[in-house]
Formats: structure tokens, sequence, C-alpha cells
């Protein structure tokens, strides 16, 4: 399901500097080296509800390339029914420990009911599963025949992460090699986790109304218990909440935590992509 804290949080100041371009019948961001070497690999970059073109998850796509000579693909999973990042503030003014009045709450709660629902509705897990699978389908088979691939999933994008790591393969090859989230949602727990078979890295923060503290810690057991091949990692960041990693509210929040788990990201994928060739 998802809830409050996925539409709330701050849109980062910056330039992309990715270009746009039609990939297996998606538009999709793409972040090339910026050393302009060859990618040693691929990141698939799975977004939280506001989709491919928000400005955040553009500029996490942008410093992924950047810092490890990757190729970053951002597509349109959402079929252009991703939230817009104006409810940020309609929410944040919903929540706000002020008179009805002073927020303008009826005017934001409409704003949210007219947005998040529908976003959220068109995007259901169920729904767009087969955009997701189809298009990892295609890049197995032609971008990334000869590359690693590796996918990463914030808050929406967690679910279809969790999801591909069940093992997926097409013409003997799997559709991805590692997977990173942080703090996912709809995730049905512990079976999703328990049915992953390829290595996935967990930020989970303290405080998250998807995945509360004493869960989080079981599924850290259950995913090191996982045979080679298989184990992941999780950590757990004290101190914040959901949408840390994608949405921190730099002017309110210390944004140490969305690096370290910017890096605890590329520090998974390029351990596991160490020695894979195709």
């Amino acid at each position: 399901m998802s809830c409050p804290a996925c539409f709330t949080g701050g849109v980062h100041e910056g330039t992309p500097t990715g270009t746009i371009t039609k990939l297996h019948g998606l538009d999709v961001y793409v972040a090339e080296p910026a050393s302009g070497n060859t990618p040693k690999g691929i990141i698939v970059l799975l977004p939280d509800i506001f989709g491919w073109d928000f400005v955040n998850i553009q500029l996490m796509a942008d410093s992924f390339a950047k810092k490890k000579d990757y190729r970053v693909y951002l597509p349109d999973f959402m079929d252009g029914n991703a939230a817009s990042p104006s409810i940020i503030n309609s929410m944040q003014k919903v929540l706000a420990a002020k008179t009805w009045y002073e927020t303008s709450k009826p005017y934001h709660v409409v704003s949210l009911l007219t947005v998040a629902l529908p976003a959220v509705y068109w995007n259901r897990p169920g729904k767009t599963w087969p955009t997701v699978k189809s298009f990892m389908e295609a890049l197995r088979l032609n971008e990334a025949a000869h590359l690693p691939v590796a996918v990463t999933g914030y808050c929406w994008g967690g679910k279809h992460v969790v999801t591909l790591a069940e093992g997926f393969e097409i013409n003997g090859k799997p559709l991805i090699d590692v997977g990173f989230t942080a703090h996912p949602s709809f995730l049905t727990l512990f079976e999703d986790i328990e049915k992953i078979m390829v290595p996935v890295s967990f930020a989970i923060p303290e405080s998250d109304n998807q995945i509360p503290l004493e869960k989080a810690k079981k599924l850290g057991e259950i995913v090191l218990a996982k045979p080679e091949g298989q184990k992941g990692e999780s950590r757990i960041y004290p101190g914040y909440g959901h949408g840390f990693a994608c949405r921190v509210d730099v002017t309110n929040e210390d944004p140490k935590g969305a690096a370290e788990a910017e890096d605890q990201a590329l520090a998974w994928i390029e351990k596991h992509f160490d020695g894979v060739k195709y």
C-alpha cells in the first residue's frame, strides 16, 4: 500500500544533464558516464510515485553515472500517470500543525484526492509489472546482452526491484544481476522477501510505516540467511523516515542519510558486477 509519507519530502535544486530518448516503447531518461568511458554496466532506476521526470530522480541517475561509469536508464514505467510533485506542498500543508483555515486545508485535501489517489491506482504493482518485465527482457536481449544489469528502486519502485529479484530469466540469462531498494512500498512481508533469489541490498529508515522497525530487523535476518549467490544485506538508518533516500528535505533534514544510501547502492552494485560476463 501507499502512505502519506510517500507524498512528503523536498524537491531538489539542480539541472539534470542526461538525455531523453525512446527505448523499447518507453520514454527514457538516460545518464551516461561523464568521463566518456564505455559503460561497465547498466542501472535501471525505478522511481518513487513522482515518476521518471521527477528532478530528484534524474539528478540521482546523473550521480550514479558520474561516480561509477555506469549507463543509467530511467524509464517511464507509469505511462505518464505519475503524481505531480506539486502535491508534496499539499501534503505538507495538510499535515502541518496549524488551523484548518491557516493552511487552506480544504483546497489541499482536494488536490491530494484528485492527484495522489489516481496516481496510486494507475500505478499499482499488478498493473505496471508487465511493462517493467517487458522492458527488462528487451534490455537484456539488446543493450545489456553483454553487460551486467542492476535495478535500484525507491518507494513505489522498490516493489518491482524485489519482484525482479525472484530470478526471472530470458534466453538463459537473468533479467538482473543485483538489486537495491530504499524504503520500498507495497511489499507483502515476508512472503516477497522469501522469494528473492538475486542479491538485494535494503536501505530502511528507522521510522517507516511500510516496514516497521521490528519487521525491518526480521527482513534483514531473512536476506542475510540466504545462500551464496542470493544473500542480501539490510541497513537501518536511525533518525530517518520514509522517502529519505530520494526526497530528503535539505532545508529541514540532514542529507547525510541520502548520501550514505546512494553510496550503499553503488558499493553493492559494484561488488556484484565484479566478474559478471556475458
